[in-house]
């Protein structure tokens, strides 16, 4: 069991986006603007905090947030997806078509008793080589 999955859509995406720019990870947005936008970004083009989680990892790229939002979304399952439209953020595939969005659920007792703890997985700090 994993707290984070992908659709096909948002893997081909992934593909198609380390086919143009190399290695990728994702950050889970948390500004006042984007609200929980995923954003797919190239390792230097953000600094990790050492507070920052790995949440998992979907088409062998990390997917980090912050360690309040791993709080928060302790109990929920995330499917990253993608869909025709661009989202205006960051992210490295802003300006194609698509864009990548976050579908949420409840996980079960069962489930959360399955996964680890949300606190398990630390940040490299600003080593952004360890994105991957």
């Amino acid at each position: 069991m994993s707290r984070l999955t992908a659709t096909p859509a948002a893997t081909a995406l992934i593909e198609r986006l380390r086919a143009r720019h190399g290695e990728v990870f994702f950050y889970l947005s948390h500004g006042c603007c984007d609200g929980t936008t995923p954003l797919c970004l190239a390792p230097g083009e953000m600094t990790l905090s050492p507070t920052d989680r790995r949440w998992g990892t979907v088409a062998d790229a990390a997917f980090w947030l912050s360690a309040g939002q791993a709080e928060y979304l302790a109990s929920i399952a995330l499917t990253l997806d993608a869909q025709a439209g661009n989202n205006g953020a960051f992210s490295l595939e802003d300006g194609s078509g698509e864009r990548f969005v976050l579908q949420q659920r409840l996980m079960t007792d069962e489930e959360l008793a399955a996964v680890p703890d949300v606190g398990a997985h630390s940040g490299p700090g600003v080593d952004q080589s360890r994105t991957a």
